[in-house]
């Protein structure tokens, strides 16, 4: 099981190369950025977390930026999205600044990617929440075609194209790993339907989800954890349960906090492993 840290690159917060180069240092195996464009002044979505919606949530670098400067800063560290609102983007844009990511960090990206759940944020986008999972699928699609056809066409609802060209092509193929977040009663198929990997918030109910993924699919499919908490005995329930990683969230905050919460979590990781 690989260890990872997740992070909202803020303006006013340690930079994200800077981060990836401690984080790197450190020993961790991944990297994962946040990703919201902005948020909507008059809020009707409830917060999932409960309470104030954070401020971090809208002082985020833009994504593909911070990926960017997290991968040129680094060597070995894998970065990741965690996880880009493709309903909120276009595809054959995204398409090219994941392979473009990709290609420059020699094949080190991680896509996750989600349907988010700020209603008005995606309605600002053009995007009906009524309709975002099949928006969320035809633009995975459209991206893999655009990522693995010399002249990609698609044809769908929200997607539409005929042969078109788009270089470069990401450097892992046939492409980067696609890791598909969520945790609603039918995140299952959409992982099975265009996922090479479920990467769920940690919940209690990842564990049963996990196995019945695992008893659908007619493929080896990773399971990624996100969120989840410095403490030994759920990092030994997850590998038990054969996770593929785990990731830890860190404070949008100076140096010194991020290096506390991340001696944190490099605690709870040598206690797992006995060292």
């Amino acid at each position: 099981m690989d260890f990872g840290v997740g992070y909202f690159a803020t303006h006013d917060a340690m930079g994200p190369d800077a981060l990836a180069v401690m984080v790197e240092e450190h020993g961790q195996e991944s990297l994962f950025f946040a990703e919201h464009t902005h948020i909507p002044a008059e809020r009707r979505t409830p917060y999932g977390g409960g309470g104030e919606l954070p401020r971090k949530y809208w002082h985020t670098y833009d994504l593909f930026v911070t990926l960017t400067a997290a991968a040129l800063a680094t060597s070995r560290l894998r970065v990741g999205s965690g996880v880009c609102l493709v309903i909120e983007r276009d595809p054959i844009t995204t398409a090219k600044e994941v392979a473009s990511v990709d290609a420059l960090s020699g094949g080190r990206l991680e896509f996750g990617v989600g349907a988010g759940w700020n209603r008005e944020e995606m309605e600002n986008h053009g995007t009906d929440p009524r309709r975002r999972m099949t928006v969320l699928k035809e633009r995975v699609e459209a991206m893999k075609a655009i990522w693995t056809q010399d002249e990609a066409t698609y044809h769908g609802e929200f997607v539409d194209f005929d042969r078109i060209w788009s270089w470069p092509k990401p450097a892992q193929r046939p492409h980067p790993p696609v890791l598909v977040g969520g945790l609603g009663p039918t995140v299952l198929d959409r992982v099975l339907a265009f996922g090479d990997a479920w990467f769920p918030n940690h919940r209690p109910e990842v564990l049963e989800r996990s196995r019945e993924l695992w008893a659908r699919a007619d493929r080896p499919v990773a399971v990624s954890v996100m969120g989840v908490p410095a403490d030994p005995k759920v990092l030994e329930e997850y590998e038990k349960a054969g996770m593929s990683r785990v990731v830890h969230w860190l404070p949008s905050n100076g140096r010194g906090p991020v290096e506390r919460e991340l001696a944190a979590w490099e605690d709870a990781i040598a206690d797992l492993q006995g060292t």
